[in-house]
């Protein structure tokens, strides 16, 4: 199992509008998720834009792919590019992931 975390950085100024989006994730995109293996998904989110992600899954590219190539999720990634800074496109390709240097089981 891949543990992922990733940095993205929303607006200020549309810190809450991302929090209620995410209140009412669209059912057909969190059943995307499950169903390409996105597995114990988190988002943190700080009070200055910077957001954390976490996941859990058997393939971190090939859900990355999996996802990339449904319907729902090129609809969510336009609805929630606007949300970021710096971002130059859909922010499931803008994701920088961190290198994992310790674990505790």
């Amino acid at each position: 199992m891949q543990r992922v975390c990733f940095l993205l950085k929303v607006r200020p100024e549309r810190l809450e509008e991302y929090r209620e989006r995410h209140r009412a994730v669209w059912p057909e995109m969190l059943e995307a998720l499950r169903a390409t293996g996105w597995r114990n998904y988190s988002l943190f989110l700080r009070e200055d834009g910077l957001l954390v992600g976490y996941l859990e899954t058997e393939d971190f590219e090939a859900a990355r792919a999996a996802m990339a190539a449904t319907e729902v999720n090129a609809r969510w990634q336009a609805e929630m590019a606007p949300f970021f800074e710096s971002l130059d496109g859909r922010p499931d390709e803008g994701m920088v992931s961190l290198e994992e240097v310790f674990h505790l089981n």
